[in-house]
């Protein structure tokens, strides 16, 4: 048996998912990409550039609920807060590519971003300087989200802080975060945010050379991290995060720092969540305070619910249905959504616990044939 037929015997393991899930997001994605960049635009094969960015946002927000799914499917720790982790990567790369304008502004100054212009500021303020580095820009992607959470986690998990409660903490965490970055003073664009972005590393963001690159890219990155946090959840110190989440004073009895993991895997979920934000800013080209509202932390948390927590592929698979059904009923429905979904969260509440991943488990097993039994087979 060669590698190759390893790997495929792998992927058919029961109940390891990994080599399908990743075969099937760069099929679409390659499929995709060739249907934008060399099928014409007459051709019902053909892929916009519209769909292709809305397809990057959509893998974007996957990448957000496999870091929630991480944390609260395998640690049973309910954050209401991923938002701000999202956002504050977000904000990063929004720097980056603020500074990347130069004099192409209203104002015409190279140094400064219009909204400091406009509010008259004459220097960049401290935490702008080496933001016009790309090599910078990314390490505060990953370092600002993981510093926070590593200070908040430490700070929580260390005071045995648990259930309900630390999910009331993380979600005043995200509000508090969300009330500062609307002042204007704060230095990051006020209730407008970081937008009229040009381009990446010289790259135009308007061309469909750069939006196929960047849903490649997201598309990558959602592969890699999946296949990591599968690693990671079945390694070692996976099992002992699972057996936290079933019985953490029991754990704790046979001697594990529980809140030494617990703090490891919510500072990777937190990095996780910062690279989605990142990846998600030029594609959208625009990031705002609104990103830390506490609505968007707690929509979150309904993705992985409808796709079925525990599993890392049932949160893609709940993040790209529940936004591709905003798409479409914000557009027909648009004051009508948020009650549709409360009620579809009431729903998978109460008659999916496990999700649609359940759902499908469930019909599965009802169809499967009974084996037969050792008296009938005697």
């Amino acid at each position: 048996m060669n590698r190759f037929t390893q790997l495929l015997s792998l992927g058919r393991m029961p109940g390891n998912k990994t080599l399908p899930f990743v075969a099937i997001l760069f099929a679409v994605t390659l499929l995709a990409s060739l249907g934008n960049l060399l099928v014409p635009e007459g051709s019902a094969l053909h892929v916009s550039t519209y769909t292709i960015t809305l397809l990057g946002k959509y893998l974007s927000y996957a990448l957000l609920a496999l870091a929630v799914d991480v944390i609260w499917g395998y640690c049973g720790i309910l954050s209401l807060g991923h938002g701000a982790f999202f956002a504050l990567g977000g904000y990063a790369m929004g720097m980056y590519l603020m500074r990347q304008i130069g004099d192409r502004g209203v104002y015409g100054n190279p140094v400064l971003p219009d909204f400091m212009v406009f509010l008259n500021w004459d220097a960049l303020p401290w935490f702008w300087l080496g933001m016009d580095q790309f090599w910078f820009a990314i390490l505060m992607v990953v370092f600002v989200p993981g510093l926070l959470a590593f200070v908040f986690g430490w700070l929580a998990f260390h005071s045995r802080v648990t259930g309900v409660y630390l999910s009331i903490i993380t979600q005043a965490l995200t509000y508090a975060l969300m009330l500062a970055f609307f002042r204007n003073e704060m230095g990051f664009g006020g209730n407008n945010g970081l937008t009229d972005f040009k381009d990446l590393l010289g790259f135009d963001l308007q061309s469909d050379t750069t939006r196929v690159a960047l849903f490649a890219l997201t598309a990558f990155m959602l592969g890699l991290v999946y296949v990591i946090s599968h690693l990671i959840l079945k390694s070692r110190f996976g099992k002992v995060i699972e057996a936290i989440r079933d019985g953490e004073n029991r754990v704790r009895f046979l001697g594990y720092r529980t809140e030494r993991y617990k703090v490891g895997l919510f500072v990777y979920s937190a990095v996780v969540a910062g690279i989605a934000g990142a990846l998600y800013v030029p594609q959208v080209g625009i990031i705002n305070p609104g990103e830390f509202a506490p609505l968007k932390s707690i929509e979150l948390v309904v993705w992985v619910a409808v796709g079925g927590r525990g599993t890392l592929y049932g949160a893609v698979v709940g993040a790209l249905l529940v936004n591709y059904a905003k798409t479409r009923f914000t557009a027909i429905l648009p004051d009508g959504w948020l009650f549709i979904l409360g009620g579809l969260f009431v729903l998978v509440t109460l008659f999916l616990p496990k999700g649609l991943v359940g759902l499908v488990g469930q019909v599965r097993a009802r169809f499967k044939p009974a084996k037969p039994s050792e008296e009938s087979a005697v």
